[in-house]
């Protein structure tokens, strides 16, 4: 196990600076940072030469890039254009939105392991097509409705809820945005569940354990539904990160001052910096939950072994 990580360890390595120099590139050449920060008005060529010199942009991308890696490791992610440290923004977005995904993949983990469970074991019953159709509805309505949907009922119509969600919220108030943000990974989680139980309920290792004369509950938790979990857990594993990075809309929604919205802010303003350091930061997260994912492969399927 331990050689395995290692080796794993090493093999993020060149995936981490692949996707920090494509994200650098493709950050870098949609637009001038420079005009986008003096706004509607154009800059006159001494201003526009200084910003330039003071934020390093009249250097060749390779050395900009090379500069920006070697501060990162250092902790250093540089200074957005109003003259604020982007650690700064980091330590006031990522707390939030790290609570709003831990609601989201909670939701998707109870309710959506549940319901795929539900269904699939009573296949082709009431409850079944009944879940389905609804997961159907859930995927196919665009997020920003569901958000505003919920938002006009539970917290204008209604008053449930608040419709705008303070800076410093917490886990109970993280509820509906949290729903809203799962609410299409939920869908899936539920009818791959459904998938994998109703497939694997057939195989040979299950007839056995129910000829053995094991209690349901146990053929189900202990046999079928540890089997049945692997390609749920590398869905919501390599999930947590895209929740992460694309909750733009839900936290726009809301009037969360997370990531999505700092990097909505940094792309409509062309704050390079910004931008290249949040999605750096989610880079990690991805390569990281991924990682924890495939070990857990090990915890559920005792016949995986890592050398």
């Amino acid at each position: 196990m331990g050689r395995y990580v290692v080796r794993r360890l090493l093999q993020m390595v060149p995936v981490f600076f692949g996707s920090t120099l494509l994200i650098f590139l493709m950050v870098n050449v949609m637009g001038d940072p420079v005009a986008g920060l003096c706004g509607e008005r154009q800059c006159d060529p001494a201003t526009a030469d200084q910003l330039r010199r003071e934020f390093g942009l009249d250097k060749p991308l390779w050395q900009q890039y090379a500069t920006y890696m070697g501060n990162v490791f250092t902790g250093d992610f540089g200074t957005a254009f109003n003259g604020q440290q982007v650690t700064e923004l980091m330590a006031t977005a990522f707390p939030v939105t790290i609570r709003l995904t831990a609601v989201a993949v909670l939701f998707e983990v109870v309710v959506g392991i549940t319901l795929g469970v539900l269904t699939g074991l009573r296949r082709g019953r009431p409850v079944d097509t009944t879940v389905l159709l609804l997961t159907l509805v859930v995927i196919s309505v665009p997020t920003f409705v569901t958000g505003l949907l919920l938002q006009l009922l539970l917290g204008v119509k209604w008053g449930w809820v608040r419709p705008s969600v303070p800076p410093d919220a917490g886990f109970g108030e993280l509820i509906v945005p949290g729903l809203v943000l799962a609410s299409v990974s939920l869908a899936y989680v539920t009818r791959l569940t459904r998938t994998s139980l109703a497939e694997n309920k057939r195989s040979d290792y299950v007839r056995t354990a129910v000829a053995k004369g094991l209690p349901r509950r146990r053929v189900v938790t202990r046999h079928l539904l540890r089997n049945s979990l692997i390609p749920v857990v590398t869905f919501i594993g390599t999930d947590i990160g895209a929740l992460m990075g694309g909750a733009i809309v839900t936290e726009r929604i809301f009037n969360i001052h997370g990531v999505g919205y700092q990097l909505y802010q940094g792309i409509l303003r062309q704050n390079t910096q910004t931008v290249v350091g949040f999605v750096t930061v989610l880079v990690l997260v991805f390569l990281v939950a991924n990682l924890v994912v495939d070990l857990l492969y090990a915890v559920l399927d005792p016949r995986i072994r890592y050398a």
